[in-house]
């Protein structure tokens, strides 16, 4: 897909700019190709950088009030100063590199309802910048996190929302300011005992933590509250995990745990990712993060039945169009 925008800081008759990506499907960890072509205007000029940023949209806490803002999370410069003349065009080859802990929007051809990445153009011209607009990206999950997602639907669970918030999670290290939160409905043999079970990746080159977050009922723990795991494998480790068997396990000793077992923080396993070997699951309820098996639908099944309730009928393009409006329009300050 192609964008084009007029610089409005010359007005008319100014250079304009074209960013096309080769494909727009990536993955964390991944690459994005494909060229920026800028093309003259009317007079010469002085063009001082031209930067490629990942946005996303972000919910962040201020104070007792939450809002959601656009965030540029990772941002390279493609070309420094150089003189454009009049009517020149201009061809500017990038190749922009993923972060690991970049959210995931698409999950087996579905889109996650919410998640919007966009790759945005900027163009400074004579001490003004020209944000330009967004091309559409699409980051697929990498094998080991689909297999954790596999194993989300084979134990029955069902989709229910994905936002990107800002902060850290205790006891983790984050390249990025914020993470992504898949929320699923746990399977009927939980009912009563757990509200939701929240799901996020923090991954690197070396290997992948995956964070869960169960929210307790009231009443049979006398009161609501978090539960948290945490399971930290090599990327190798993690393709041949019995993730199904490892989160059906913790969701069955979080349920059977009393109130008692939750009246001080408490860690059980090995030390945190960096100070242990992967593979050893985590439980505990230090930070902000932390069955029945078989059958069940595929992830992707699952995210569409969920998307519809969400959603509705709307079509990929009509979601991002609709995001568009509120996303990839004027930013909040």
């Amino acid at each position: 897909m192609v964008f084009k925008k007029l610089l409005g800081a010359l007005g008319i008759g100014g250079p304009s700019v074209d960013t096309v990506l080769f494909d727009p499907n990536t993955r964390p960890g991944g690459v994005l190709s494909g060229e920026v072509r800028i093309q003259g205007g009317d007079r010469d000029v002085e063009i001082e950088h031209v930067a490629l940023g990942l946005v996303t949209r972000v919910e962040v806490e201020r104070g007792d009030h939450e809002r959601n803002m656009n965030a540029e999370f990772h941002r390279v410069v493609v070309e420094g100063r150089f003189r454009l003349s009049a009517k020149e065009n201009r061809t500017i080859p990038f190749q922009f590199p993923v972060p690991w802990e970049t959210p995931i929007t698409d999950v087996y051809g579905q889109r996650l309802p919410g998640m919007t990445i966009g790759l945005r153009t900027e163009l400074a011209v004579a001490s003004a910048v020209d944000k330009g607009d967004l091309d559409p990206v699409f980051v697929q999950p990498l094998p080991a996190q689909e297999r954790v997602l596999d194993a989300f639907g084979q134990l029955g669970f069902r989709f229910r929302s994905a936002d990107v918030e800002g902060g850290r999670i205790h006891g983790l290290h984050q390249q990025l300011p914020f993470f992504q939160e898949i929320e699923f409905l746990p399977p009927h043999q939980f009912a009563g005992r757990i509200n939701e079970v929240e799901l996020t990746f923090v991954t690197d080159p070396h290997g992948m933590t995956v964070v869960l977050e169960a929210d307790k009922r009231g009443g049979f723990f006398s009161s609501g509250q978090d539960a948290f795991g945490r399971f930290q494998l090599t990327h190798e480790d993690a393709m041949s995990a019995d993730w199904a068997g490892m989160i059906d396990g913790w969701l069955h000793e979080v349920a059977s745990r009393r109130q008692a077992h939750y009246g001080h923080q408490q860690q059980y396993g090995q030390p945190q990712y960096g100070h242990q070997q992967y593979g050893h699951p985590q439980y505990g309820h230090d930070g902000h993060h932390g069955g029945q098996r078989g059958g069940g639908m595929g992830v992707g099944g699952m995210v569409a039945a969920g998307a519809a309730g969400v959603v509705g009928g709307m079509i990929l393009g009509e979601v991002f169009e609709e995001a568009g409006e509120a996303f990839f329009g004027d930013e909040e300050g």
